[in-house]
């Protein structure tokens, strides 16, 4: 590599002074635009530092000369979105539930909120699609512990279940085998009995004594009939839709130490309005009564 610089014999341009095997490097200037290009960046940086935004201080930033903010953009939107629909969330606080869906404007309005408030309050224990999971009710099914019509399902999402609320529903499940109420072979046999509701057992010995401790001690909420009572939260052992799941272990776990999941109340985190919007999007999943 050499330090002389020449100037090229073709181009006529200087050289950087600088040659691998026999290549001299030109000192070729940048274009004009380009430098241009570039001045003018350097000069909109400087000035987007003046006007917006921009430094990171010890517990804020710099505010710019406009002062604008994202997170007061959002909240002016958002401010002027709830009074673009004042009149609509009046509506639906005075309005009776079951009346809503006589207004077209105001029942789509009421999906349309309760969609939104169902993906930011509610799908993280009952699923985007409100399929749910174990421990976690199927809002798209007919299955209701606590009742299905628009007016309970808004008293369960105002007061929740289990809650900290002082008008929440409230109905454990009683730990039998823990609270020494039953013992291992009992609890067994109700389990069969429970099992032979929905479909065929091979031990008609076990089924027939859990029967008989089943009448003794959960047809008070269950029902004789054992289709449950919604008075108590209790769901139906009949069918085919299981709340924590079907597995004969999981039953002997749910019958020997009880249930007692909880719902919080939303009435001390959402409006009313809101609350209703909900009440109305779950009950126009396809499963409500």
């Amino acid at each position: 590599m050499s330090d002389k610089v020449e100037k090229d014999e073709i181009s006529g341009t200087d050289t950087t002074g600088h040659e691998w095997d026999g290549i001299k490097e030109l000192d070729t200037p940048m274009p004009r635009w380009w430098l241009w290009t570039m001045y003018g960046t350097i000069i909109w940086a400087i000035g987007y530092w003046i006007v917006m935004p921009a430094w990171p201080l010890v517990s804020s930033y710099t505010a710019g000369f406009l002062g604008y903010s994202s997170r007061g953009s959002l909240e002016t939107e958002l401010a002027e979105a709830t009074a673009a629909h004042a009149d609509d969330r009046a509506a639906l606080v005075t309005m009776d539930l079951g009346e809503v869906k006589n207004n077209a404007q105001l029942y789509q309005f009421a999906l349309r909120g309760g969609k939104s408030a169902f993906a930011v309050n509610c799908s993280q224990c009952h699923g985007s699609g409100a399929q749910g999971a174990p421990g976690f009710p199927n809002l798209n099914d007919d299955d209701w512990l606590w009742g299905g019509s628009v007016d309970k399902i808004y008293e369960t999402v105002k007061y929740g279940i289990r809650s900290d609320h002082g008008d929440t529903r409230i109905g454990d499940m009683p730990a039998f085998l823990t609270d020494e109420l039953l013992t291992k072979e009992q609890i067994n046999d109700v389990a069969e009995y429970v099992l032979s509701l929905s479909e065929e057992r091979d031990d008609t010995a076990a089924v027939d004594q859990g029967k008989e401790v089943f009448m003794e001690n959960c047809a008070s909420c269950h029902g004789e009939n054992a289709k449950g009572k919604q008075e108590f939260g209790a769901p139906n052992l009949t069918d085919a839709i299981w709340f924590y799941g079907k597995d004969k272990d999981i039953i002997l776990r749910t019958i020997s130490r009880g249930r007692g999941n909880v719902m919080p109340a939303w009435v001390d985190r959402l409006d009313d309005a809101t609350i209703r919007q909900l009440a109305l999007y779950v009950h126009s999943l396809g499963g409500g009564e």
